[in-house]
């Protein structure tokens, strides 16, 4: 079946919802809670969601040449290359030892992107945060917000219990998807599979603008060494740090290849950009690739990179191109928190955030 041509996008494409703002206000409380509670406890301040790091990787972002004109949009509209910093977490905001098993997160930060920025963008990067599946666990900011409080009321409490938990509910995950069915709820609460972040396919799970038309973004492995490692389980029994030890170890002796492929949406019936829970079904609307991302062997956890990375840099999708403006009530709610967590981070550790350039090495 032919694809349908791609949609235009205008910015009648979102509905904007008039409870938005104290809805906002309200997710930026309940990140006080995650954030002041782990920052009392560790004595510094973390991410009040993917807290835990698991690796920092080095690469570089190559985009395909002759790129037909619906996807040579915005910073893939013509071929070169770009420094990328690619950091691999689960998406807690306290710091869990790895037996207590949650969705694995990629985010991306690609250094020295010309182009009109999006408002309160700094510097010259364009930033994509996703995780290893293709919805969101809730349909409204609203609904986040739900379930963000509930995780909140757990944070650095009872880690015996949640690793029990954790267990408890990979196992009636692993039963419900024996029968087709999988839950983002559970997965977010501890049941999502052990599994090893380097063979994952990650998705952006909420719609941007693609310059011209409206898509979702997505990262997949691609090259042997990664692809080998795709549904492998971790075992971290007695291991705090497991997954880490495991990405360090791999990453020594591996080249990871993975491509950024772009999802157009052609209906938005179907493909409807205010509700994230919603897969965008890929034989009616194709994932196709535009970029490529290599990372050399390489130490995915050396002090300086750790330092650089994930100390002194935030990631947030609403740092980047007007282009790619996050779009939708879920993208609309992120902005302010994210800002608001990297703020509170930079105070607590009296460490300045910054955006990094091409030009600059991590931990130099």
């Amino acid at each position: 079946m032919t694809p349908s041509a791609p949609v235009r996008f205008s910015p009648s494409v979102e509905d904007i919802q008039p409870d938005e703002a104290a809805t906002i206000e309200g997710l930026n409380e309940t990140f006080d809670t995650i954030l002041e509670t782990t920052a009392k406890d560790y004595g510094h301040a973390v991410r009040s969601v993917h807290a835990k790091a698991h690796g920092i990787l080095e690469g570089t972002l190559r985009i395909e040449p002759n790129l037909p004109p619906e996807l040579a949009q915005g910073l893939f509209a013509g071929p070169g290359e770009h420094k990328v910093f690619l950091r691999l977490s689960t998406n807690a905001g306290d710091i869990l030892p790895d037996a207590i098993s949650l969705p694995r997160g990629m985010a991306l930060k690609i250094l020295d992107v010309e182009g009109e920025r999006l408002p309160g963008a700094k510097g010259t990067t364009q930033d994509f945060i996703m995780v290893n599946g293709p919805i969101f666990q809730a349909r409204t900011a609203k609904d986040f917000h739900g379930s963000l409080k509930m995780l909140a009321k757990t944070t650095d409490k009872l880690e015996g219990t949640k690793t029990v938990m954790s267990t408890v509910l990979r196992g009636v995950n692993t039963a419900l998807e024996a029968v087709g069915i999988e839950s983002s709820t559970l997965q977010s609460m501890g049941g999502a599979p052990n599994v090893d972040p380097l063979g994952e396919t990650y998705y952006s799970v909420t719609p941007f603008r693609y310059g011209d038309y409206i898509a979702k973004f997505s990262v997949a492995p691609i090259s042997p060494d990664l692809t080998a490692l795709t549904g492998t389980k971790i075992d971290a029994s007695g291991r705090e740090n497991a997954i880490r030890e495991t990405v360090q170890a791999e990453m020594k002796g591996i080249e990871g290849v993975w491509e950024l492929r772009v999802q157009l949406c052609r209906d938005l019936d179907k493909q409807p950009v205010e509700d994230p829970t919603v897969e965008w079904k890929e034989d009616e609307a194709p994932f196709q690739r535009v970029a490529t991302i290599t990372a050399a062997p390489q130490d995915s956890w050396a002090a300086a990179k750790v330092q650089a990375v994930d100390e002194e840099m935030r990631f947030s999708i609403w740092t980047g191109l007007a282009a790619h403006q996050p779009l939708g009530n879920i993208n609309r709610a992120r902005k302010a928190p994210y800002q608001h967590s990297a703020d509170f981070r930079q105070r607590f550790n009296g460490c300045p955030m910054h955006e990094p350039s091409g030009s600059a090495k991590a931990g130099a």
